[in-house]
């Protein structure tokens, strides 16, 4: 993502860019900075933008002949075409040879390397890949956000705001707006402030329903299960997640059973270390058997739903039930 901040920095901009992946609020933030560099956006003689897959490629092409209108730069936007997936070769080999005066940003969600028009702008332009940030940058980007705005935050107070609210940083960015809002006149945002707050998302309830299974806490489990119907919650979606956190927990204990290690296999998962550590704790009461059993009661139990042999609250309470009974398993079983 430096690639595009330093070729403003430098005054390098090149012709082309690719920009993609799957962090959005990066790649638009670095786009609107892009697209700030190179024209005004409100000048609609020199500025273009397209979405979608059906886009006229020959009427892009003639577009991209005509001269700008007393400006330097002519300017076309691409979002989510599609030309980084499937076959666009025209406009590839177009790219061979632009004006001096086009400059041409591509924006995806999803690209094939192995295209035509991806070895085109690699190689004639510049290629910015949006990944989400880790624990650590997340931290850190927080951190800078409050500090800009006159606030300071130590980390365990940071690891519970993004327990509460996930790693998507566009959500991340309004939670710290209401926050930054909240905490007018002082310095110190607290763990006070963060609970009083930031919303806390449905997966994240469904996690601690879950923590409170794996502590065999079903009285509290139950509970929090009646708040997330309380808050209209569909039984469905609840039964969906639970599953999902149920099949992260096995292969949690598939791979420490295979002798990976607690960094090995939060680079598969992909989750916060802090989300991390608390899995593996949970993964821990059970044994593997138990687990794959789960997953197999939480399809069952939505295909008995599907089917109408059971109501959709009964459904995750059975399973509640079920597995806040279970005798706690040693982690080497």
């Amino acid at each position: 993502m430096s690639i595009i901040t330093d070729d403003i920095k430098n005054n390098t901009i090149a012709q082309v860019y690719l920009l993609y992946g799957e962090e959005q609020y990066l790649l638009q933030d670095h786009r609107a900075k892009l697209l700030e560099n190179l024209i005004d956006r409100d000048d609609t003689m020199n500025f273009s933008r397209f979405q979608g897959k059906d886009i006229d490629i020959p009427e892009v092409i003639s577009l991209c002949e005509t001269m700008p209108f007393f400006a330097e730069r002519r300017v076309l936007l691409f979002e989510n075409t599609g030309f980084f997936k499937n076959a666009c070769d025209e406009l590839a080999d177009y790219l061979t040879e632009l004006p001096d005066y086009l400059y041409l940003v591509f924006s995806e969600e999803q690209v094939d390397k192995r295209t035509r028009m991806y070895k085109a702008v690699s190689k004639l332009g510049r290629v910015a890949e949006f990944k989400y940030l880790d624990e650590k940058m997340l931290l850190n980007w927080v951190a800078g956000i409050l500090k800009k705005n006159g606030r300071t935050i130590d980390r365990s107070t940071a690891e519970l705001f993004l327990s509460m609210e996930g790693t998507e940083m566009q959500t991340l960015r309004m939670e710290l707006e209401k926050l930054i809002g909240y905490t007018e006149g002082r310095s110190r945002v607290t763990r006070e402030d963060v609970e009083a707050v930031c919303t806390v998302r449905t997966e994240n309830r469904i996690f601690d329903m879950i923590r409170a299974v794996s502590e065999r806490d079903q009285k509290k489990a139950l509970a929090l299960y009646d708040d997330l119907l309380t808050l209209r919650e569909p039984p469905m979606k609840i039964l969906f997640l639970l599953g999902r956190q149920y099949n992260q927990l096995l292969m949690i204990r598939e791979m420490q059973r295979a002798g990976l290690s607690f960094r090995e296999i939060n680079g598969k998962l992909k989750l916060p270390a802090f989300a991390m550590r608390t899995m593996t704790a949970c993964a821990e009461t059970y044994s593997i058997g138990q687990l794959k059993e789960a997953v197999r009661d939480m399809v069952d139990a939505e295909e008995a739903v599907k089917t109408g042999r059971l109501s959709d609250v009964m459904s995750v309470e059975l399973m509640i039930v079920k597995y806040s009974s279970l005798t706690k398993q040693k982690a080497a079983t």
